[in-house]
């Protein structure tokens, strides 16, 4: 085992999932649950799957195309999200964020 490669993939998934939407939503949840494993599973869960599917689709991709083209593919995606965020940010109604303090999500705590 590459135990660098491990430790880089490790750090660069561990900092660039801080106070992603994904932490967000998990947050959300947790607060109007009583079940904190279950919430646990499921966000570890999820986030086991969508790394297996990039993973899996990097190793596919680079079968198919030189690891050259495939970094470029990825820098030109992150690229193009950046300047999605950054001009375009704006262009959407400030109403279609859901509040998540709101009474809109439901409340998974447990009635005794």
């Amino acid at each position: 085992m590459d135990w660098n490669l491990l430790g880089l993939s490790f750090v660069t998934v561990f900092i660039s999932e801080l106070g992603d939407k994904s932490q967000l939503a998990a947050i959300a949840i947790s607060g109007r649950s009583n079940s904190l494993r279950a919430v646990f599973l499921g966000s570890t869960a999820a986030l086991v799957l969508a790394s297996f599917l990039g993973v899996f689709l990097g190793d596919s991709l680079s079968q198919v195309f030189p690891t050259r083209w495939v970094k470029a593919i990825a820098a030109v995606g992150f690229a193009v999200m950046a300047i999605r965020l950054l001009f375009f940010g704006d262009a959407e109604p400030k109403d279609s964020t859901p509040d998540l303090a709101s009474d809109s999500l439901p409340n998974l705590r447990s009635e005794e």
